[in-house]
């Protein structure tokens, strides 16, 4: 067995375990590594390394993380959420708005930031109004996944598909936009189907209220951080420029800042999320490289799974985006997406929406989890399971039905 098999399936092992057995390792460490022993052992050099290496996707993320960090600063997500969660009305309208809110923020602007910004605000409020806080945190996770589908800016692997493929902002919102609205409607209705009668919580069962976070909001630095994400997206829709560049122009003018920090803003950016977007395209390229790729396409065809077949991948998407996570799914399953013109957009929905089902699909499910158990409110795992199970599988039904019965004719 060769060096490029081994360290392909160790990784892999680490990202389905989210690390490896014995060390105190995650998935961009696993990754990372990974991509280290193949240079050191000599299973490829560095400028074959660097070939495989993606900067365009690394352009948008980064420069899409800095603009939504700028937001964050400003106190953007702090003032939308808190005004919200303030509007007296009831209980499941206020869900309504809320999703509204997370959904769309999440479709322009990097999901997992939205949701760390959101969650602790949303929470305090809930509290305070004797409101049982459960059903809003899962709305900030659910609604974060469901929205980020809707353009091709909405999450990491969105990006990545987007430049591998050359899809157009506007040419994939043809097929995501509704599924997304769609499955917005979906969270929103399985919560409040869930959560009838238990909109408070009572006695002991009510934790006691946090101070409400720092409710500062910085008008200018709101403005300039919208008029760069405008001016982005405007550059995504009507220019050929080349969007990772834009993205990372766009991103660096925020630390040129008169009021904020370089230095804090850089720290708020998931390298994490970058070191695991290197290390996996590297490690994939080599796998790739040595032929492996084509080895298991053939395998899996005798198996009878065509993964060129955009159904079957897909289907591989959804499931695999729950074992391995969504980045390294697409990444690994993105080269057998070229020869359908539908295979790049069914990805992106399935990686996306998939990621409800389970506590461990997203990053954002897990911040809302651990902001409920740091105020003794627990999410089991199958408490999730029960509401991400049937959000995953109507959104996920729906999206394709959308795609192929649809879009397609």
């Amino acid at each position: 067995m060769s060096i490029t098999l081994i360290v392909f399936l160790v990784v892999y092992l680490g990202m389905i375990l989210g690390g490896l057995p014995g060390l105190k390792m995650d998935r961009a460490s696993v990754a990372l590594g990974g991509a280290v022993a193949l240079l050191a052992f000599g299973a490829l050099d560095g400028a074959a390394a660097i070939a495989t290496i993606d900067f365009g996707t690394l352009g948008m993320l980064f420069g899409l993380m800095l603009v939504s960090v700028q937001l964050q600063t400003a106190g953007f997500y702090a003032a939308l959420s808190g005004m919200v969660a303030r509007i007296q009305a009831t209980q499941v309208m206020l869900l309504g708005l809320l999703i509204a809110l997370v959904g769309v923020l999440s479709a322009f602007l990097t999901n997992d930031v939205v949701a760390v910004a959101m969650t602790p605000v949303v929470l305090a409020i809930a509290l305070r109004r004797g409101m049982n806080p459960l059903p809003f945190l899962l709305a900030i996770a659910l609604a974060a996944n469901a929205g980020s589908v809707a353009t091709i800016i909405g999450s990491p692997q969105n990006m990545l598909i987007a430049q591998r493929l050359e899809l157009g902002f506007g040419g994939y919102l043809v097929y995501a936009l509704v599924p997304a609205l769609l499955a917005l409607l979906v969270v929103w209705a399985v919560l409040a189907f869930a959560y009838r009668g238990r909109w408070t919580l009572e006695g002991s069962e009510a934790p006691r209220p946090d101070a409400l976070p720092d409710p500062s909001f910085d008008r200018w630095e709101t403005i300039k951080g919208l008029l760069v994400l405008f001016f982005l997206l405007y550059a995504f829709v009507f220019t050929e420029w080349d969007r990772g560049m834009v993205a990372t122009v766009g991103g660096v003018l925020m630390l040129f800042n008169a009021r904020f920090m370089a230095r804090p803003m850089l720290e708020k950016v998931d390298w994490d999320l970058l070191i695991l977007f290197v290390g996996l395209f590297i490690v994939n390229g080599a796998f790739a490289n040595a032929g492996f790729s084509t080895e298991l396409v053939t395998w899996l065809r005798t198996m009878g799974v065509d993964l060129h077949n955009s159904s079957v991948l897909f289907a591989a998407t959804a499931v695999l985006s729950d074992i391995t996570s969504n980045v390294p799914t697409v990444m690994l399953l993105l080269p057998f997406a070229g020869e359908d013109p539908l295979a790049g957009p069914l990805m992106a929905l399935a990686s996306g929406l998939s990621s409800n089902l389970i506590i461990i699909g997203s990053l954002a499910n897990i911040i809302v989890v651990d902001a409920a158990a740091a105020k003794g409110l627990k999410i089991s795992f199958w408490n999730f399971a029960k509401i991400g199970l049937p959000v995953s599988v109507v959104t996920l039904s729906i999206a394709y039905l959308w795609v192929r019965l649809v879009v397609a004719h």
